[in-house]
């Protein structure tokens, strides 16, 4: 069956308006008197963003959590579930990397090459098998994360040629919702090889675009976004900060 264009599918009374990075949708409201000078109100229309694939990351143990906390739920849906959402509303192309006996059935599965060496081997999993230049990682821990800031971080990475693009956020790097480019996979091969497993400082090793913590402010986004889950108290705060959204 053929696949509807972004214009097909526009709904009764929206206008369709092809962005940089975003598709847009708009609407005419009314305007006033007798509708004689209807508005024009724009809308995100959640469309993949070409030429980058995206990665959930959820190959860790979860020892804090007591349980695979990429099962366990918030609102309804499961984290893998939740990461899963953000990430299809930016690329088409997204794997998880963690346990295809787990996870298969959700989305296409990549295992680590380097088992137990923590996230730096998941993301080395993954950019050894893309072939996309540009790699989108997201830990499945980040239920704050939204598909806006995602989209936020593929522009910069492809606004510029650094091989690392991660945020800043509360005082930290934030290596685990960043873009690489395919050719960090060798720097972390070779440090997982001698079992070196700390991704920041393999960023001294490379051009890297560090995208502050006032950027992200002046964009609209807050470090609250960057608030994983890690613990059980880690998890009964963010189902109330998801009650209160």
């Amino acid at each position: 069956m053929r696949r509807a264009t972004p214009e097909e599918n526009v709904p009764v009374g929206f206008r369709y308006s092809q962005g940089s990075c975003l598709s847009i949708l708009k609407i005419d409201v009314p305007g006033g008197e007798a509708d004689a000078a209807p508005r024009t109100r724009a809308c995100t229309y959640n469309c993949p963003v070409n030429g980058v694939a995206v990665f959930v990351l959820a190959g860790g143990r979860s020892r804090r959590m007591g349980q695979d906390k990429a099962q366990v739920r918030i609102g309804g849906l499961t984290l893998l579930e939740r990461a899963l959402q953000t990430a299809g509303a930016v690329a088409s192309a997204v794997h998880i990397v963690g346990s295809e006996p787990n996870y298969a059935s959700l989305a296409p599965v990549i295992e680590d090459h380097y088992a137990g060496q923590g996230p730096l081997a998941d993301i080395h999993a993954a950019l050894s098998f893309t072939r996309q230049e540009l790699n989108l990682m997201l830990a499945v821990d980040l239920p704050g994360v939204s598909p806006e800031l995602l989209r936020y971080l593929v522009r910069e990475a492809g606004g510029g040629d650094a091989v690392v693009t991660v945020p800043q956020s509360a005082g930290r790097l934030q290596p685990l919702c960043a873009v690489y480019l395919r050719q960090f996979a060798q720097l972390a091969g070779d440090a997982l090889a001698r079992g070196a497993n700390r991704i920041d400082s393999l960023f001294e090793q490379c051009s890297r675009r560090i995208i502050s913590e006032a950027e992200l402010a002046g964009a609209g986004f807050g470090e609250e976004m960057f608030e994983n889950v890690n613990t059980p108290e880690d998890l009964a705060a963010a189902r109330l900060r998801a009650e209160r959204a």
